[in-house]
């Protein structure tokens, strides 16, 4: 469960911003609350504003800090960048460091870990929790300086300390050497944290939940409850699923190997369909995925007729693709992050994502958060006050704000999305007709 996240001096945000999940105390809509040591914390928060405001960057920062936490290790060989790009339209800014920092429960365990840094080195880092509710420090570093409380455990980590380079991740290295609290502090990231994938990348989330029933059955469903016209969907998998070339058997020649090799590595992009032309994708053996549609035939029978998954619209593989990943996010208790949540989507279909997590099982866990240009969420009421997050941009400066609509003390019969419209809260572009 993610308690709040900060990011500073990236892209368009120059100063600190702040996505607090902690609740207000706003009287309404009490019953969505998740708790956590005897605070309340919200499922849902949107982001709305202008095209150009920084919403994206926003979501941007909060992907690239956990991406970089979970793939470090790969990616920080010597000398390579760290990737950070901050804020550009400042002198002084330019030169300093990037900031990020996570607040969250893992395991019923409350962490704390940040880190800032250069395209060059990192410049600070930490890792606290709270087992029992009494704070407790992991590690602090200040560049190449460490340091540790004096414990049993000190003498291991100031050995993972010399192994760590100027441009990588003490957390991560510390993973890798298997030290155990870093290791229990990493699930949150490496499990817990889902992003959108693209519709592009419905194959891959169907070989990834091949043996899970349940998840199969999560992203059939979906597309029933979305009103599409599937009454069903039937998957196939063919053979085996290799899963490396040296599953192959030995008899294949070097030649057969490398035509499997590019047929795997084209799999991946094989639904991804053209709008204006009918590419004819890939068909590999090992899966079919075929949608079942009830149509009343010219003798008004009704009958049921196979159609590809590959021939579905964008918009039905997107809802499908939500599926897993809101399965998933629950099953874990963890947090999806969706951009551009009503893109290719009705609102009523946005809807009903917004309420799998507002309106949940009480004993769940499970977060969302979306950015949207939609102003229909506001409209409808769908959240609490304090849920909904605006983002602008200064004209003059080119930096990026956040704030929370609650930070507007709105009536609580205020019709937001009116308000809203009308330039009350900010985050409107002013457009100016020739």
């Amino acid at each position: 469960m993610l308690l709040n996240f900060k990011a500073k001096n990236y892209r368009s945000i120059k100063d600190e911003i702040c996505i607090d999940f902690e609740a207000t105390g706003l009287s309404e809509e009490k019953e969505c609350f998740i708790k956590y040591n005897r605070k309340n914390y919200l499922p849902v928060i949107s982001i709305s504003g202008k095209n150009g405001g920084g919403k994206s960057n926003v979501i941007r920062a909060f992907w690239l800090a956990v991406q970089f936490v979970r793939n470090a290790h790969r990616t920080q060989y010597e000398n390579a960048e760290v990737p950070v790009t901050p804020f550009e339209f400042d002198s002084h800014m330019k030169y300093m460091p990037t900031e990020f920092e996570f607040e969250y429960v893992c395991d019923d365990i409350k962490y704390k870990y940040g880190f800032s840094a250069t395209i060059k080195e990192i410049i600070s880092e930490y890792l606290y929790y709270w087992p029992k509710g009494q704070k407790r420090v992991v590690f602090e570093r200040n560049r190449q300086e460490y340091i540790f409380p004096k414990n049993s455990e000190k003498k291991f980590k100031e050995m993972i300390g010399k192994a760590v380079a100027p441009n990588q991740l003490y957390f991560v290295v510390s993973c890798v050497m298997n030290y155990k609290p870093s290791i229990a502090a990493m699930k949150w990231f490496r499990n817990e944290v889902i992003f959108s994938r693209d519709y592009s990348d419905l194959s891959q989330n169907i070989f990834d939940y091949a043996s899970d029933k349940d998840m199969l059955v999560a992203m059939t469903n979906i597309a029933k409850i979305a009103d599409i016209g599937i009454d069903d969907v039937e998957y196939k998998f063919k053979n085996r699923e290799i899963k490396s070339i040296t599953d192959l058997p030995e008899s294949l020649s070097q030649e057969q190997i490398q035509e499997i090799e590019k047929a795997l590595r084209q799999f991946g992009e094989s639904l991804t369909v053209s709008v204006d032309g009918k590419e004819e994708p890939l068909r590999f053996n090992e899966l079919q995925a075929t949608t079942k549609h009830k149509v009343m035939n010219a003798e008004g029978r009704i009958e049921t007729y196979p159609l590809p998954l590959f021939e579905e619209s964008d918009g039905t593989l997107r809802i499908m693709s939500f599926g897993a990943a809101i399965e998933e996010t629950i099953r874990k208790d963890g947090i999806f992050v969706i951009d551009e949540i009503e893109n290719r989507l009705h609102p009523y279909f946005v809807e009903y994502i917004i309420n799998r997590f507002q309106r949940q099982n009480i004993e769940s866990k499970a977060q969302l958060l979306f950015t949207t240009h939609s102003n229909d969420i506001l409209n409808r009421e769908l959240l609490r006050r304090d849920q909904y997050y605006l983002v602008d941009k200064d004209a003059n400066t080119g930096v990026t704000e956040l704030y929370s609509l609650a930070d507007f003390s709105p009536r609580k019969d205020e019709n937001m999305g009116r308000a809203y419209m009308l330039g009350k809260y900010g985050a409107i572009p002013y457009i100016e007709e020739e």
